[in-house]
Order: structure tokens, then sequence, then C-alpha cells
């Protein structure tokens, strides 16, 4: 009878214990579902595995390509503040920033200025991020991916050191701690772009036509980075093997990002196509992109812009999912067009920039309805200088060259400044500034290495 007892007694405690273990387990199972809910946090434990190593590769492409030319928005990218800086664009809005911009007098506590510059440094470290866990996780099956994540670094700092100042801070976070450096010069900077190239270069070996386009893509990059050296002939001997036919375009879709050009054009019409002319008269150094009537750059005249005064010329060149070519065959051409004016083959610059106007590229999906008559050879090296530099601009515009190529104007061919940037009246008031470059912006002073701008210097 006491056994039995004793035994009831267990199984009502043994009971008890259950029902509090069921209520306990119900309490935490409504505490989950209760929790605040983070789905855009993503700790470093979700991303250990060759899966998410993928997932970091294609985020890291596609912060790539909306940060040079896509998003939804009234915000601008890189390449359109360049834009506004050079005489591509002009100013055709309300915003101080952009207006500045277009003047050529923006400060480093600019509102625009900075978020451009972190999304460039951002696109390197995303890039970087996805390029290790690919080497953890896939080291020897991601060959393409890893190649592609080299280019997509060597070419944000090629942007970086086109259009920033000397004195550009390369950092990265590992591990949630943010390993600073010292800032480079633009030199430095276009030095280590051309390393990293090579890098990708020697892991895009296979002849597949995903790792093709990516070699491509790097070669062109390397390219690039040894013409901003003032390294011509080596750039050219690089660039020799890109097909003209060549594309790797940033793609753009209404359900995901908005061609970045259509938004600020044809949407809002805040940036209107430059000239070499306006309401002040004639801009001194300025290219007309709109009198010229060049069909590279077609524009329309839309009454006025974003800020009701000024006279609107739209672009013609995309449209609201068109996609833009990031690198192309073209560019590779008019490096190796450039070489030979460096060294003082005018005839051979000028085959190479015929042979473009006879058979013109397609850009994206953008092109030419007909040919382009030849130019008659320039009887002068200067002379051959400007025409480069001009057919140059309007076969490139829009794609974030321009800056770079005025800079280089003046430190590689000893061109005054105010022989290359538009000098004289602004027409929204006052004088052109002195600016050759974007400062780096005060968001980058939280790096205790970085005290501002080595120097100004082009």
């Amino acid at each position: 009878m006491l056994r039995l007892l004793r035994s009831a007694a267990s199984a009502l405690v043994t009971g008890a214990t259950t029902l509090a273990l069921l209520a306990t387990t119900a309490c935490n199972a409504k505490d989950e579902l209760l929790a605040p809910q983070q789905p855009g946090v993503i700790s470093p434990g979700n991303v250990q595995s060759p899966i998410a190593a993928e997932g970091l590769y294609n985020g890291a492409v596609g912060q790539f390509k909306q940060g040079l030319l896509g998003g939804n928005g009234n915000q601008e990218t890189i390449w359109q503040f360049t834009g506004l800086f050079t005489d591509e664009y002009r100013s055709s809005d309300t915003f101080s920033q952009r207006n500045d911009a277009d003047q050529r007098v923006t400060q480093t506590q600019d509102a625009v200025l900075s978020p451009l510059y972190i999304t460039l440094q951002q696109t390197r470290g995303f890039a970087h991020n996805a390029l290790l866990a690919l080497q953890q996780f896939e080291p020897t099956t991601s060959n393409t991916h890893q190649a592609e994540m080299y280019f997509v670094i060597a070419f944000a700092q090629i942007q970086l050191g086109e259009d920033f100042c000397n004195g550009i801070p390369l950092s990265y976070t590992i591990g949630g701690i943010p390993q600073y450096t010292d800032p480079m010069t633009d030199s430095a900077v276009f030095a280590l772009a051309a390393a990293q190239a090579d890098s990708g270069l020697a892991l895009a070996t296979a002849t597949d036509a995903a790792t093709t386009q990516v070699r491509n893509a790097l070669t062109i990059a390397k390219g690039r980075a040894q013409l901003d050296l003032g390294q011509a002939a080596a750039a050219a001997a690089t660039v020799a093997s890109v097909p003209a036919s060549f594309q790797y375009a940033g793609n753009y879709s209404q359900t995901t990002n908005d061609n970045g050009w259509w938004i600020m054009t044809t949407s809002s019409k805040r940036y209107s196509v430059g000239d070499s002319a306006d309401a002040t008269g004639t801009i001194t150094n300025a290219l007309p992109f709109v009198s010229a009537k060049d069909p590279r750059v077609p524009t329309t005249r839309i009454g006025n812009g974003f800020d009701s005064t000024t006279p609107y010329f739209q672009q013609g060149i995309w449209n609201r999912d068109d996609p833009v070519a990031i690198v192309d065959g073209l560019d590779g051409q008019l490096i190796q067009a450039e070489a030979k004016l460096r060294g003082g083959d005018i005839g051979g610059m000028m085959s190479i920039l015929n042979a473009l106007r006879a058979t013109p590229p397609t850009q994206g999906i953008f092109k030419l309805a007909s040919t382009l008559s030849p130019l008659a050879t320039p009887g002068s090296q200067s002379a051959a200088q400007s025409l480069f530099f001009r057919e140059k601009a309007f076969w490139t515009f829009g794609r974030g060259q321009r800056l770079g190529d005025l800079r280089r104007q003046v430190r590689q061919y000893a061109l005054p400044m105010n022989q290359v940037y538009e000098v004289g009246s602004f027409f929204k008031n006052g004088q052109y500034g002195t600016l050759t470059q974007f400062p780096v912006p005060d968001s980058e002073r939280s790096n205790p290495n970085f005290h501002g701008c080595l120097d100004t210097n082009p």
C-alpha cells in the first residue's frame, strides 16, 4: 500500500512537472513569436557556406552596378555628379548641391557628395567580403566569380582615383572591426587597382563565355589604370586583345533599379545636357554637346528644367530600363588611339578614330542609325590632342570618364587648368570655381588617419 501511495505521489509530481514544462515551452514559443524580427540583419554565422558566398557575390555585383548608374528616387550616382562637375551636364535643378557641383565649388560637407563617396567605398568592401567568402568556401570552383570581385574592387578604386583628390584611404571592415589605412595618392590608388586587375586575370583563364566576359572587363580596367598612371603604351598593349564589340553592362529594370540618367533627365528634368554656350554667352572650354547635333549625344529641347528657368535639353541615349556599358571594347579602342597620340603617331590615331566612326559600336542598346563622316587628319600635335579628347567625350558621354580625362590633360599633357575646365561666368550667378576634382568628404574623418586631402593638384 505504501508503495502504491508513493507511486501515485510520484506520478502526480511527474505530471505536475510535465505540465510545468509544457507551460514553459509554450511561453518560450510565444516569446519567440513576439520577439523583434530583424530580417535585414545578417550575422557572420549566416554567411558561412558556399550558398552564402554566392549570395555575397550577387549582392556585390548588384551594389556595384547600382552605385554607378542605378537607383530609385531623387539621388544621383557618381557618374552623374561628375557629369555636372564637368561640361557634360548643367544643373536645371534648385538643389544647391547640384548647382555647386555644376559650378565646381563643392565643399567637403556636401550632403550629396558624401553618400556617393561612401557608396564607392562600400562597393569595394562588399566585393572584398564576397571574395574572402568565395576563397574560403568555393576555393576551386568559383574562379570566375572571384575574378569578377577583383574587377569590382579595381574599378571602384579607379573611379575614386579619377574623381577625388589625392588622399584617399582604402580601408576595410574585417570581422566588424574597421581596418583604417593612411590616405593614398591617386597614383598609388591606380597602381593598386592595376595590381588587383592582375590578380583577377590570373583567375580568369577559362574559355567559357562568362569567364571571357570577366577577363575582358579586367583587361579594360587594367588598361584604364595604366593610362591614368601615364603608361599609355603599356595600356594599349594590355587592351589590344579585347574585341571592339565587347560590353560589360549594368542592367536596370522597373522592378529593381531604374536607369539613373532616366531618373535625373527624362523623369525629373534636373540635369540638362551641357553646351558651349548659355545665357551668359560662350562657355570657355566647354564642348557643344547640344549645338553640335552629334548623333552620339542626341538631345531634344523640352521647355525649361525643374527650376522653371534653365532651358532644358533632354538626353536621348537612355530610357528607363536601358543598360549602360560600364566597360566595353570602345574603351579599349580609345586607349589604343590615345597611345598613338602620345607616341606622336597622329595617322595611327586617326585610323582608329575613323574606323570607329565608320562602324559605330553599340553601347548598351544604343546604336547610331548611320555611320559618321571621316575626320580630316589634324596638322599638329596640339590639334590632334584637342580632336582626340573631343571625340572621346562624345563617345563616352555620361559614362563617368570625362573628369578623369580633364585631369589627365592637366597632369599628363601639361595644359593649364584654364585651358581645360570651364571658366568664366556661371549661368546661375558668380564664376566657375577652381576645383579640378571632388574633395574627399568629411564623412571620411571617422578614420583617425585622415585629416583632409593631401593636395588638390589634378
